[in-house]
């Protein structure tokens, strides 16, 4: 992924898209949060507002650091340089725009593989950047911080699904009668669109490759609706689905026609569920050719797309709702908001 500071080109994909970003020339140094996936390497500064914070700087770039993790139980030299040069560059970043507080993660690679914890000592020595690995359940809980904003009067209940590229994170969500969420059930799957790719992505562009994959997250999935009734939850109503990932944002910006994908227009979007299904159709239909020659995919993503589809196609075959929220934000959204929301608490206390 190719980086974008200040603004992403008019034709970046999802994941390569930043929020519009803001200079902040006066006012005390921002907050900073850091989170290298499977798939991406990605940086976010921004300023605390009234009611939220501004960004002031990002970096995106595909690393592709899980690429062969799931066939030798180790990071590959190539995939670690890539994933190295794209965190010297957001070190040299943070170097030039000093922050108050910066919160860096890893993800599924490094908690999998079994050179991970030795890769981020490097990287420590290389950069100076201290990456902490986060559990399945603290990667659910900050996707839950990143996307409670989209919850709205009227949910109980909410169904948050992250599709990675080395896991797919489904959080349970009980809305609490002050409207805050509160996590109540979590699956980490190890299923993300890296590691179908590998193992299943040229048979996704096949019809029965794709329902191959469909039905194997499927009985994963049900499995986590036997313990929660989730279902049975659906058809009570109150139940909110979201979803944040490439995939999903991608399916967004095919549903709404959108002739370059723009992030203002899809973060927060509700779509109607078969609006959604009709995009992925029109994904699937058009062959490989087709998705790289597309505004809202690109020839970098061509072989992500149709193995997170099938993912999203598991989910609505366990969980039909007549809804999808679509969030365009992720780990680094959800840090952000716990660390300001941690530095006025302090402030509080002190006063």
């Amino acid at each position: 992924m190719t980086e974008h500071a200040p603004h992403a080109p008019a034709t970046a994909p999802p994941e390569t898209a930043a929020p519009a970003v803001l200079r902040a020339e006066h006012g005390p140094p921002p907050f900073a949060a850091l989170d290298l996936g499977t798939n991406n390497c990605r940086l976010l500064m921004a300023a605390p507002t009234s009611n939220g914070f501004r960004v002031v700087d990002s970096f995106s770039r595909i690393v592709r650091l899980g690429e062969g993790l799931a066939n030798t139980g180790r990071l590959g030299e190539l995939p670690m340089e890539r994933a190295a040069a794209a965190l010297r560059a957001c070190a040299d970043k943070l170097a030039r725009r000093p922050v108050r507080r910066l919160e860096a993660v890893a993800t599924e690679a490094c908690r999998r593989a079994e050179n991970g914890a030795a890769f981020l000592s490097r990287i420590t020595a290389e950069t100076g950047l201290r990456l902490r690995v986060i559990s399945p359940r603290e990667e659910a809980e900050l996707a839950m911080e990143s996307c409670a904003p989209l919850l709205e009067p009227g949910d109980r209940r909410a169904l948050l699904f992250d599709i990675g590229g080395g896991s797919t994170e489904i959080a349970w969500i009980r809305v609490t009668a002050e409207g805050s969420p509160e996590l109540i059930g979590y699956v980490s799957l190890p299923l993300g669109v890296v590691t179908l790719a590998e193992r299943a992505g040229k048979s996704c562009f096949t019809e029965h490759g794709f329902f191959e994959v469909v039905d194997e997250v499927a009985a994963h999935l049900a499995r986590f609706d036997q313990v929660h009734r989730i279902g049975q939850e659906i058809r009570a109503g109150g139940v909110r689905l979201m979803g944040t990932s490439g995939t999903v944002t991608t399916l967004a910006g095919v549903a709404m026609a959108l002739p370059r994908y723009r992030r203002p227009l899809v973060d927060g979007k509700t779509l109607d569920c078969e609006a959604a299904d009709l995009a992925l159709g029109d994904l699937f239909a058009l062959g490989r050719e087709g998705l790289a020659q597309h505004p809202c995919v690109g020839p970098e993503r061509v072989e992500f797309v149709l193995p997170g589809c099938a993912v999203y196609a598991a989910i609505r075959r366990v969980w039909p709702t007549p809804r999808l929220t679509v969030a365009d934000r992720g780990l680094r959204e959800g840090m952000l908001t716990r660390m300001i929301r941690a530095e006025r608490a302090l402030r509080r206390k002190a006063r």
